[in-house]
């Protein structure tokens, strides 16, 4: 009997460092993303440039270097850390011999690895598809040259072989089934508009923790690893908060620095859940040296997504790493360990309080003939203390407030 193991593949970085942004740390998390999608970084190789050469980004000296190194450690693939035209990735396989893929493939494979929903890989599909269409042009030889690895995942060889005009109309059957679950999931969240569910989007950063949050949380049971893009799928789940109201806690797509405007096109409607919520938990790693920029990326994207008049509570997570905070915290930031659970409960509270006022803090005093009541308020709030009193039944309750006005007449004041 053998066991047949796929070898991983080996990977170089590359990247061309024009001073337009930190390649230093965008090629680190371009290591975590290779690593990610299941490869083994041998190395790493920048280029200070002015700009960079149109044909091949670097230039011919290092670009042979690179060769040799490829030759010298048996590297099967060359990752740019940018956004690589059809000619300058046909070029490049060339003068390397040896397959080439630039960031954006990278993130769509992992992707492609991850989604589990139906909705999920049509939304991958649909962005490979746009992104390869134009890079159709002698992709055959790097697709026979990888061997199915990193890059090739997703709707497959025969798809991307196949002539443009039959892709340009699987991209439209894929967009019409696309905008009818967008149309499913709009109705769902009207849905739940009008049963008054509230609901919380954690959104953030990928691997800051998010998932494990949620699990902490709900027990929820999502996947929660210390990789980039560990889930992609959106899990919704159900919450009770300290003052008794139930909220529907949604865990969103991870995003990344410099994410592909055809993942932003394809995940708009999985990342519309943030938009129409009534908060968001904006999960931070704050352990992380990245933790400032990681943070203006989701802000930046929410921005983008029209997210700005949703209340937000930044959740300063892997705080148990740090033997002291970079910032103060208010009532719109809480810090956690969503490992370790610590200031888990403080969290809680802080979502009450961001919440719009549902409910109001209450002492009543409610007479025998009108107990019903009682039932009606338990069922939309919470009662902290119930206590028999002579003239009626006394209630320390937290009480919806669309049935106010019918107790209106039983609020103690003085006990407030």
């Amino acid at each position: 009997m053998y066991e047949n193991k796929e070898k991983q593949q080996t990977a170089l970085l590359a990247a061309v460092d024009t001073g337009e942004f930190d390649v230093q740390r965008s090629v680190d998390e371009l290591e975590e993303l290779a690593k990610s999608a299941g490869a083994v970084v041998k190395g790493r190789v920048i280029q200070r440039k002015e700009r960079p050469d149109p044909a091949t980004l670097m230039g011919a000296g290092r670009l042979e270097e690179v060769a040799e190194f490829v030759r010298a450690n048996e590297i099967d693939l060359v990752i740019f850390d940018h956004e690589l035209a059809p000619a300058q990735q046909k070029n490049l396989e060339n003068a390397l011999d040896v397959a080439v893929i630039d960031r954006t493939t990278l993130i769509l494979d992992i992707f492609a690895q991850r989604a589990k929903t139906s909705e999920g890989r049509l939304q991958v599909e649909l962005a490979q598809l746009k992104y390869r269409l134009p890079r159709l042009s002698g992709l055959g030889t790097s697709l026979s040259r990888l061997g199915g690895g990193i890059g090739t995942r997703g709707p497959g060889e025969s798809k991307l072989e196949s002539d443009r005009r039959h892709i340009r109309r699987r991209i439209h059957s894929l967009e019409e089934e696309l905008k009818e679950l967008e149309k499913r999931r709009g109705l769902l969240r009207q849905r739940r508009k009008k049963d008054d569910v509230i609901s919380v989007a954690i959104v953030g950063y990928t691997n800051v923790g998010k998932s494990t949050l949620l699990n902490t949380l709900t027990d929820a049971g999502v996947l929660a690893k210390d990789m980039l893009f560990a889930t992609l799928d959106p899990t919704s789940r159900a919450l009770t908060l300290p003052d008794g109201r139930k909220v529907m806690l949604i865990d969103t797509v991870g995003l990344v620095s410099r994410l592909p405007h055809q993942l932003v096109q394809a995940f708009h409607s999985t990342l519309e859940e943030a938009v129409d919520a009534d908060l968001i938990l904006n999960v931070c790693d704050v352990s992380s040296p990245e933790f400032d920029q990681q943070l203006e990326v989701t802000t930046g994207l929410l921005r983008e997504l029209g997210a700005e008049n949703v209340p937000i509570l930044t959740v300063l997570n892997k705080c148990d790493k740090l033997p002291e905070l970079p910032m103060t915290l208010n009532k719109s930031t809480a810090a956690i360990s969503a490992k370790t659970g610590m200031g888990l409960e403080k969290l809680l509270e802080k979502i009450v309080l961001n919440l719009p006022e549902t409910h109001r803090h209450l002492h009543l005093l409610i007479p025998y003939d009108k107990s019903g009541l009682i039932g009606e308020i338990r069922q939309s709030g919470k009662v902290y203390t119930e206590e028999y009193r002579e003239d009626g039944t006394f209630l320390d309750a937290n009480v919806d407030l669309k049935i106010c006005h019918r107790i209106q007449d039983y609020i103690l004041l003085n006990e407030e």
